[in-house]
Protein backbone atom coordinates (compact mmCIF):
# COMPACT_ATOMS: atom_id res chain seq x y z
CA UNK A 1 0.00 0.00 0.00
CA UNK A 2 1.32 3.55 -0.62
CA UNK A 3 2.05 5.61 1.69
CA UNK A 4 0.38 9.35 1.15
CA UNK A 5 1.17 13.07 2.57
CA UNK A 6 -1.23 13.27 5.49
CA UNK A 7 -0.73 10.27 6.88
CA UNK A 8 -2.09 10.80 10.21
CA UNK A 9 -5.34 11.24 9.04
CA UNK A 10 -5.20 7.82 6.93
CA UNK A 11 -3.88 5.71 9.80
CA UNK A 12 -6.49 7.32 12.04
CA UNK A 13 -8.77 6.25 9.16
CA UNK A 14 -7.33 2.80 8.72
CA UNK A 15 -7.97 2.16 12.43
CA UNK A 16 -11.14 2.90 12.35
CA UNK A 17 -11.51 0.13 8.80
CA UNK A 18 -9.04 -2.24 11.36
CA UNK A 19 -11.19 -2.42 14.23
CA UNK A 20 -12.98 -5.60 13.51
CA UNK A 21 -10.64 -7.54 11.40
CA UNK A 22 -6.59 -8.54 13.01
CA UNK A 23 -5.86 -9.58 9.09
CA UNK A 24 -6.65 -5.91 7.92
CA UNK A 25 -9.82 -6.94 5.93
CA UNK A 26 -12.85 -5.38 6.91
CA UNK A 27 -16.35 -7.06 6.56
CA UNK A 28 -16.43 -7.01 10.88
CA UNK A 29 -18.34 -3.94 12.39
CA UNK A 30 -16.40 -2.30 15.08
CA UNK A 31 -16.79 -4.07 18.49
CA UNK A 32 -20.05 -2.10 20.50
CA UNK A 33 -21.74 -2.00 17.35
CA UNK A 34 -24.67 -3.19 18.25
CA UNK A 35 -24.70 -1.06 21.41
CA UNK A 36 -25.03 2.77 20.59
CA UNK A 37 -24.57 5.62 23.05
CA UNK A 38 -26.91 7.68 23.97
CA UNK A 39 -29.33 5.66 26.07
CA UNK A 40 -30.12 8.33 29.11
CA UNK A 41 -32.30 8.58 31.90
CA UNK A 42 -32.70 11.80 34.20
CA UNK A 43 -35.17 12.36 36.44
CA UNK A 44 -38.83 12.55 34.77
CA UNK A 45 -36.94 11.25 31.25
CA UNK A 46 -37.22 7.85 29.51
CA UNK A 47 -34.54 6.39 28.02
CA UNK A 48 -34.19 7.10 24.28
CA UNK A 49 -34.15 4.91 21.41
CA UNK A 50 -30.90 3.71 20.32
CA UNK A 51 -30.14 4.31 16.64
CA UNK A 52 -32.79 6.95 16.67
CA UNK A 53 -32.79 10.56 16.47
CA UNK A 54 -33.59 11.10 19.85
CA UNK A 55 -36.53 13.33 20.95
CA UNK A 56 -35.37 16.90 22.77
CA UNK A 57 -36.30 17.04 26.54
CA UNK A 58 -39.37 18.47 27.29
CA UNK A 59 -37.49 21.21 29.49
CA UNK A 60 -35.08 21.98 26.45
CA UNK A 61 -34.31 25.96 27.56
CA UNK A 62 -33.64 24.80 30.95
CA UNK A 63 -30.70 23.48 32.68
CA UNK A 64 -30.18 20.06 32.82
CA UNK A 65 -30.87 18.26 35.86
CA UNK A 66 -28.42 16.49 37.91
CA UNK A 67 -28.07 13.68 39.05
CA UNK A 68 -27.52 12.59 35.17
CA UNK A 69 -27.80 8.90 34.20
CA UNK A 70 -26.43 7.44 30.82
CA UNK A 71 -24.79 4.60 29.27
CA UNK A 72 -22.35 4.51 26.45
CA UNK A 73 -21.55 2.42 24.11
CA UNK A 74 -20.08 -0.32 25.96
CA UNK A 75 -23.33 -0.68 28.13
CA UNK A 76 -21.27 0.69 31.01
CA UNK A 77 -23.66 3.37 33.01
CA UNK A 78 -22.96 6.48 33.94
CA UNK A 79 -24.12 8.92 36.81
CA UNK A 80 -22.80 12.89 36.74
CA UNK A 81 -23.77 14.82 39.39
CA UNK A 82 -22.45 17.84 37.74
CA UNK A 83 -21.61 19.29 34.20
CA UNK A 84 -17.88 17.97 33.76
CA UNK A 85 -15.34 20.51 34.12
CA UNK A 86 -12.51 18.93 32.74
CA UNK A 87 -13.05 17.11 29.42
CA UNK A 88 -10.78 14.83 27.12
CA UNK A 89 -11.39 13.82 23.55
CA UNK A 90 -9.23 11.12 21.31
CA UNK A 91 -12.16 11.36 19.08
CA UNK A 92 -11.59 13.97 16.52
CA UNK A 93 -15.39 13.29 15.73
CA UNK A 94 -16.00 14.09 19.58
CA UNK A 95 -13.54 16.76 19.95
CA UNK A 96 -15.46 18.80 16.78
CA UNK A 97 -18.79 18.13 18.44
CA UNK A 98 -16.92 19.25 22.04
CA UNK A 99 -16.08 22.58 20.34
CA UNK A 100 -19.61 22.99 18.03
CA UNK A 101 -21.64 22.73 21.48
CA UNK A 102 -19.25 25.66 22.86
CA UNK A 103 -17.26 23.73 25.35
CA UNK A 104 -13.90 24.51 24.14
CA UNK A 105 -13.04 25.98 27.22
CA UNK A 106 -12.98 22.65 28.81
CA UNK A 107 -11.31 20.58 26.84
CA UNK A 108 -7.52 20.03 28.36
CA UNK A 109 -6.27 17.78 26.11
CA UNK A 110 -6.92 16.04 22.43
CA UNK A 111 -5.43 13.29 20.26
CA UNK A 112 -2.94 13.61 17.82
CA UNK A 113 -5.20 13.77 15.10
CA UNK A 114 -7.91 16.51 16.70
CA UNK A 115 -7.32 19.16 13.81
CA UNK A 116 -10.91 21.00 13.90
CA UNK A 117 -11.42 23.74 14.82
CA UNK A 118 -7.67 25.40 14.83
CA UNK A 119 -8.30 25.86 18.73
CA UNK A 120 -8.23 22.51 19.09
CA UNK A 121 -4.67 21.60 17.30
CA UNK A 122 -3.51 23.80 20.28
CA UNK A 123 -4.57 21.51 23.11
CA UNK A 124 -2.43 19.35 25.09
CA UNK A 125 -1.99 15.80 23.08
CA UNK A 126 -3.09 12.94 24.93
CA UNK A 127 -1.41 10.39 21.85
CA UNK A 128 -3.18 8.46 19.23
CA UNK A 129 -6.84 7.34 18.74
CA UNK A 130 -6.34 4.17 18.85
CA UNK A 131 -4.11 3.45 21.76
CA UNK A 132 -3.66 7.09 23.99
CA UNK A 133 -1.08 7.54 26.20
CA UNK A 134 -1.99 6.18 28.97
CA UNK A 135 0.39 8.65 31.37
CA UNK A 136 -0.94 11.93 29.56
CA UNK A 137 -4.45 10.77 30.37
CA UNK A 138 -3.87 10.28 34.29
CA UNK A 139 -2.04 13.24 34.37
CA UNK A 140 -4.98 15.27 32.88
CA UNK A 141 -7.10 14.11 35.78
CA UNK A 142 -10.17 14.43 33.74
CA UNK A 143 -13.97 14.06 35.02
CA UNK A 144 -14.47 12.60 31.53
CA UNK A 145 -12.78 11.24 28.58
CA UNK A 146 -15.24 10.98 25.42
CA UNK A 147 -13.84 8.20 22.75
CA UNK A 148 -15.36 7.31 19.48
CA UNK A 149 -15.33 4.22 16.40
CA UNK A 150 -11.16 3.93 17.15
CA UNK A 151 -10.67 3.09 20.40
CA UNK A 152 -11.48 -0.85 21.11
CA UNK A 153 -13.42 -1.54 23.88
CA UNK A 154 -10.26 -4.09 25.57
CA UNK A 155 -8.01 -0.70 25.47
CA UNK A 156 -11.24 0.91 27.21
CA UNK A 157 -11.52 -1.45 29.69
CA UNK A 158 -7.56 -1.30 30.39
CA UNK A 159 -7.54 3.12 30.60
CA UNK A 160 -10.66 2.47 32.98
CA UNK A 161 -8.49 -0.19 35.15
CA UNK A 162 -6.52 2.87 35.20
CA UNK A 163 -9.20 5.22 36.89
CA UNK A 164 -9.64 6.91 33.52
CA UNK A 165 -13.21 7.81 33.19
CA UNK A 166 -13.62 6.60 29.52
CA UNK A 167 -16.91 7.43 27.98
CA UNK A 168 -16.92 5.79 24.35
CA UNK A 169 -19.54 6.67 21.52
CA UNK A 170 -19.85 4.22 18.69
CA UNK A 171 -22.08 5.98 15.62
CA UNK A 172 -22.84 3.96 12.58
CA UNK A 173 -25.71 6.60 10.96
CA UNK A 174 -26.47 10.39 10.71
CA UNK A 175 -28.89 9.75 13.36
CA UNK A 176 -26.05 8.36 15.64
CA UNK A 177 -24.40 11.18 16.00
CA UNK A 178 -27.45 13.73 16.15
CA UNK A 179 -28.93 11.08 19.15
CA UNK A 180 -24.98 11.68 20.79
CA UNK A 181 -25.04 15.46 20.23
CA UNK A 182 -28.25 15.66 21.77
CA UNK A 183 -27.26 13.50 24.96
CA UNK A 184 -23.96 15.58 24.91
CA UNK A 185 -26.24 18.57 25.04
CA UNK A 186 -27.75 16.86 28.45
CA UNK A 187 -24.64 15.70 29.74
CA UNK A 188 -22.95 18.85 29.48
CA UNK A 189 -25.78 21.32 29.70
CA UNK A 190 -25.75 22.83 26.77
CA UNK A 191 -29.14 20.80 25.36
CA UNK A 192 -30.26 24.64 23.61
CA UNK A 193 -26.94 24.92 21.20
CA UNK A 194 -27.33 20.80 20.47
CA UNK A 195 -31.05 21.15 19.96
CA UNK A 196 -30.10 24.23 16.93
CA UNK A 197 -27.07 21.91 15.84
CA UNK A 198 -29.39 18.76 15.31
CA UNK A 199 -32.00 21.20 13.67
CA UNK A 200 -29.15 22.73 11.35
CA UNK A 201 -28.40 18.95 10.47
CA UNK A 202 -31.30 18.04 9.79
CA UNK A 203 -32.28 20.87 7.29
CA UNK A 204 -29.19 19.99 5.30
CA UNK A 205 -30.05 15.84 5.05
CA UNK A 206 -33.27 17.31 4.05
CA UNK A 207 -32.45 19.59 1.56
CA UNK A 208 -30.39 16.30 0.09
CA UNK A 209 -33.23 13.55 0.35
CA UNK A 210 -35.61 16.46 -1.15
CA UNK A 211 -33.09 17.05 -4.72
CA UNK A 212 -32.88 13.32 -4.76
CA UNK A 213 -36.11 11.70 -3.64
CA UNK A 214 -38.05 11.85 -7.45
CA UNK A 215 -35.17 9.79 -8.95
CA UNK A 216 -35.97 6.24 -10.89
CA UNK A 217 -34.13 3.12 -9.87
CA UNK A 218 -32.10 3.27 -13.01
CA UNK A 219 -31.62 6.82 -12.40
CA UNK A 220 -29.32 6.24 -9.50
CA UNK A 221 -25.70 6.46 -10.21
CA UNK A 222 -23.43 3.82 -9.22
CA UNK A 223 -20.71 4.65 -6.72
CA UNK A 224 -17.20 3.65 -6.05
CA UNK A 225 -15.78 5.11 -2.58
CA UNK A 226 -11.86 5.06 -2.07
CA UNK A 227 -11.35 6.70 1.61
CA UNK A 228 -7.42 5.79 1.64
CA UNK A 229 -5.34 3.43 -1.00
CA UNK A 230 -6.45 0.09 -1.68
CA UNK A 231 -9.57 0.63 1.01
CA UNK A 232 -13.41 0.43 0.94
CA UNK A 233 -16.27 0.44 2.59
CA UNK A 234 -19.38 -1.45 2.76
CA UNK A 235 -22.62 -1.19 4.14
CA UNK A 236 -23.13 -0.60 7.98
CA UNK A 237 -20.78 2.05 8.02
CA UNK A 238 -21.59 5.85 7.94
CA UNK A 239 -20.15 6.44 5.02
CA UNK A 240 -22.30 4.03 3.47
CA UNK A 241 -25.25 5.43 4.82
CA UNK A 242 -24.57 8.76 3.58
CA UNK A 243 -23.81 7.66 -0.39
CA UNK A 244 -27.10 6.13 -0.13
CA UNK A 245 -28.89 9.12 1.45
CA UNK A 246 -26.96 11.22 -1.73
CA UNK A 247 -29.19 8.90 -3.82
CA UNK A 248 -26.26 6.92 -5.21
CA UNK A 249 -25.82 3.09 -4.96
CA UNK A 250 -22.24 2.29 -3.13
CA UNK A 251 -21.27 -0.53 -5.53
CA UNK A 252 -19.73 -2.43 -2.82
CA UNK A 253 -22.65 -2.42 -0.42
CA UNK A 254 -22.96 -6.07 -0.42
CA UNK A 255 -20.47 -6.52 1.97
CA UNK A 256 -19.77 -5.34 5.53
CA UNK A 257 -17.74 -2.81 6.87
CA UNK A 258 -14.37 -1.73 5.69
CA UNK A 259 -12.58 -4.15 3.40
CA UNK A 260 -9.68 -3.82 1.01
CA UNK A 261 -10.90 -3.08 -2.10
CA UNK A 262 -10.88 -6.13 -4.82
CA UNK A 263 -9.87 -4.82 -8.32
CA UNK A 264 -12.44 -7.63 -10.46
CA UNK A 265 -15.46 -6.24 -8.76
CA UNK A 266 -14.91 -3.06 -9.43
CA UNK A 267 -14.73 -3.45 -12.68
CA UNK A 268 -16.98 -5.99 -13.04
CA UNK A 269 -19.64 -3.04 -11.04
CA UNK A 270 -18.44 -0.71 -13.23
CA UNK A 271 -19.40 2.64 -11.00
CA UNK A 272 -20.50 5.98 -12.54
CA UNK A 273 -18.93 8.03 -10.20
CA UNK A 274 -15.52 7.68 -7.79
CA UNK A 275 -15.32 9.43 -4.60
CA UNK A 276 -12.19 9.98 -3.30
CA UNK A 277 -10.11 12.13 -0.45
CA UNK A 278 -8.84 15.19 -2.52
CA UNK A 279 -5.58 16.30 -2.11
CA UNK A 280 -3.71 13.27 -1.05
CA UNK A 281 0.09 12.74 -2.74
CA UNK A 282 1.57 9.28 -3.39
CA UNK A 283 4.84 9.75 -2.13
CA UNK A 284 6.29 6.85 -4.11
CA UNK A 285 4.70 7.98 -7.50
CA UNK A 286 4.20 11.92 -6.24
CA UNK A 287 0.41 11.07 -7.50
CA UNK A 288 -2.64 12.14 -6.59
CA UNK A 289 -4.66 9.06 -5.72
CA UNK A 290 -7.53 9.99 -8.32
CA UNK A 291 -4.28 9.38 -10.88
CA UNK A 292 -3.09 6.25 -9.15
CA UNK A 293 -7.37 4.65 -9.36
CA UNK A 294 -7.49 5.46 -13.45
CA UNK A 295 -3.72 4.33 -14.25
CA UNK A 296 -4.88 0.91 -12.52
CA UNK A 297 -4.77 -2.14 -15.07
CA UNK A 298 -8.46 -2.45 -16.39
CA UNK A 299 -9.57 0.56 -14.87
CA UNK A 300 -9.52 2.45 -17.91
CA UNK A 301 -12.88 0.72 -19.30
CA UNK A 302 -15.00 1.59 -15.90
CA UNK A 303 -17.46 4.56 -16.99
CA UNK A 304 -16.08 6.51 -14.03
CA UNK A 305 -12.68 6.40 -15.42
CA UNK A 306 -13.89 7.02 -19.05
CA UNK A 307 -16.04 10.21 -18.19
CA UNK A 308 -13.64 11.72 -16.06
CA UNK A 309 -16.37 11.31 -13.06
CA UNK A 310 -14.04 11.76 -10.15
CA UNK A 311 -15.26 13.55 -7.23
CA UNK A 312 -12.47 14.88 -4.33
CA UNK A 313 -14.23 15.41 -1.27
CA UNK A 314 -12.43 16.81 2.03
CA UNK A 315 -10.47 13.88 4.11
CA UNK A 316 -11.75 15.28 7.49
CA UNK A 317 -15.79 15.77 6.21
CA UNK A 318 -15.94 12.38 4.55
CA UNK A 319 -13.86 10.50 7.35
CA UNK A 320 -15.50 11.94 10.81
CA UNK A 321 -19.08 11.09 11.86
CA UNK A 322 -19.54 14.30 13.87
CA UNK A 323 -21.47 17.55 13.43
CA UNK A 324 -19.89 18.65 10.33
CA UNK A 325 -21.24 15.34 8.62
CA UNK A 326 -23.86 17.05 7.51
CA UNK A 327 -21.60 19.02 5.09
CA UNK A 328 -20.10 16.02 3.57
CA UNK A 329 -23.24 14.40 2.82
CA UNK A 330 -24.46 18.07 1.06
CA UNK A 331 -20.64 17.72 -0.86
CA UNK A 332 -21.41 13.72 -2.15
CA UNK A 333 -24.88 14.57 -2.82
CA UNK A 334 -22.95 17.79 -5.50
CA UNK A 335 -20.52 15.19 -6.25
CA UNK A 336 -23.14 12.70 -7.79
CA UNK A 337 -25.65 14.90 -9.09
CA UNK A 338 -24.67 18.79 -9.33
CA UNK A 339 -27.89 19.03 -11.59
CA UNK A 340 -30.10 18.36 -8.58
CA UNK A 341 -28.16 19.08 -5.59
CA UNK A 342 -27.07 22.99 -5.76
Amino acid sequence: MNIFRGSKWIIGLLGLALIGSAAGCGGTPAPGGSTKAGDTKQEGQAQAGQGQPAAPPANASKATVYPYKVKDATGKEFTFDKAPVRIVSVSPSETEALFALGLGDRVVGVSDFCDYPAEAASKPKMGGIVKPNEESLIAANADIVLSGVSLKVPVVEQLRGLKVNVFKVEPKTMDDVMNNLLMFGQLFDKQGQAEALVASMKEKRLKVTDAVKDLKPEQKKKVFIEFSPGWTVGKGEFIDELITLAGGINVVSDKQGYMEINGEKVIADNPQVILYPDNLIDEKSKKTLDQVIKERSGWGGIEAVKTNRFVGLDKNLMSRPGPRMADSLVDIAKGIYPELVK
